[in-house]
């Protein structure tokens, strides 16, 4: 169908095709009067244009915007796949990939059949969703310095966390630093971590992170929480991690805690119980944290939170928005 051609297209394994679909129909788009299939302004048929242009001039630079999420090519439209005057069937042979040349043909070719604006802006709003979807899987280059100081790198996670994220900024810095504490100290050889929009009991964690020693035993567990942190979220998450027998819980609580009292009292029972739980902004906790492991293990956090970003699949923008504040040191 259309929208699988689409994909296709935008995805193919050969670099010049994902420019063609956003450069021919941002062309139709800009005059409905082109032939969206017209790849030189001398190709026989109304409507021919000269389509390296548009490529060149806009959807170039576009790319080289986006992480250069269809390839990087800087000429894209000089390449051999496209040496040929039209996106057309008849030229199937000369090329080397021609199942996704049928794909192009067939988004084109429903395009200038039908010849109506609103589908034509309609499938292009389509295609600029999947370069979308594949910006999420492109990798972006984490510039971290060669040293950092303390104050600097606190204002680092402090600046970092100005934007909302539905904790996904909080949990990707905290995982951060308890890997590289885990690495600095061997207190633990692995941290454990869900996703942002899983819940525990889907994954089958305690907490958000568990720190795991070689023989798989959890020596601490993390809850990260980015809004004010409930009384009602912390006795029912003590209840669980008491019944498997771990003894040390952290809560991360970014925003602070709605009754800092009962929170205190309660605190206090659970020790008696035999359970340690502390309660800490992630800006406490990392201030004394990044002086401990030093400054190559500021480094290494520095480093360590572009990888969790990217493993676990963080939006774009927080990718980015790493990836820039580590750009201006």
């Amino acid at each position: 169908g259309l929208l699988e051609s689409i994909k296709n297209s935008v995805n193919s394994s050969t670099r010049t095709y994902r420019y063609v679909l956003p450069t021919q129909l941002l062309a139709k788009v800009a005059n409905p009067s082109l032939d969206c299939r017209s790849l030189q302004a001398g190709a026989d048929r109304p409507g021919a244009f000269d389509a390296r242009t548009i490529a060149h001039q806009v959807i170039v630079p576009f790319d080289q915007a986006n992480d250069r999420v269809l390839g990087g090519s800087p000429e894209p439209y000089v390449n051999n796949p496209v040496r040929v005057p039209e996106v057309s069937v008849a030229y199937r042979t000369a090329q080397r990939n021609r199942k996704d040349w049928d794909h192009l043909c067939n988004v084109l070719e429903t395009v200038e059949r039908i010849n109506d604006e609103g589908l034509t802006e309609n499938v292009l709003r389509q295609v600029f969703t999947e370069i979308y979807r594949r910006l999420s899987e492109v990798r972006v280059v984490y510039p971290a310095p060669r040293r950092i100081s303390l104050s600097h790198c606190v204002r680092l996670i402090n600046e970092y966390l100005t934007e909302l994220s539905g904790g996904d900024r909080l949990l990707a810095l905290t995982s951060a630093l308890f890997v590289v504490i885990g690495r600095r100290f061997q207190l633990y050889s692995e941290v454990r971590r869900s996703t942002i929009t899983a819940s525990d009991a889907s994954t089958g964690m305690l907490a958000d992170l568990e720190c795991v020693t070689e023989d798989g035993e959890i020596v601490l567990v993390v809850e990260v929480k980015d809004r004010a942190l409930t009384v009602s979220q912390m006795t029912g998450k003590i209840a669980n991690i008491r019944e498997k027998q771990v003894s040390e819980i952290l809560f991360v609580a970014q925003q602070g805690v709605e009754d800092p009292d009962y929170v205190q009292s309660l605190i206090e029972q659970e020790f008696v119980s035999g359970q340690n739980i502390y309660v800490m902004s992630l800006s406490k906790l990392a201030e004394v944290s990044l002086a401990l492991i030093g400054e190559e293990g500021r480094r290494n956090f520095l480093l360590e939170v572009g990888a969790q970003l990217d493993r676990h699949r963080s939006d774009i923008k927080h990718r980015r928005g790493w990836a820039t504040l580590l750009a201006s040191i």
